[in-house]
């Protein structure tokens, strides 16, 4: 019950701490980090499928084979609609002339 509790804790202070932390960017800032933390972000996919192999390679092991897939479809998400966030991002920043292209 001890280790939930921490896990719960660290859990909690990392979300004010990402809050903190991203409130306290500026707007100019925003799409070059939010890039960089989208290519960061495709390590959890590969987690996602090394997560996933092992628990293929385990013997009955169906719910982790589950939650790992489920994993690596929500990484996925997470990566594909951050990119494409950015790119809608930099595109407001398009001249004219370039958008009609």
């Amino acid at each position: 019950m001890g280790e939930i509790m921490l896990l719960i804790f660290v859990f909690v202070i990392a979300g004010f701490l990402g809050v903190e932390l991203i409130s306290k960017v500026p707007s100019q800032l925003h799409t070059p980090l939010m890039s960089g933390t989208n290519a960061i972000s495709g390590i959890t996919i590969v987690g996602a499928m090394s997560a996933t192999a092992v628990a293929v390679l385990a013997p009955s092991s169906t719910v982790g084979m589950v939650f790992g897939i489920i994993a690596t479809v929500l990484a996925a998400i997470n990566v594909v609609g951050g990119y494409l966030v950015t790119d809608r991002m930099l595109g407001m920043f398009r001249k004219k002339e370039d958008k009609k292209k």
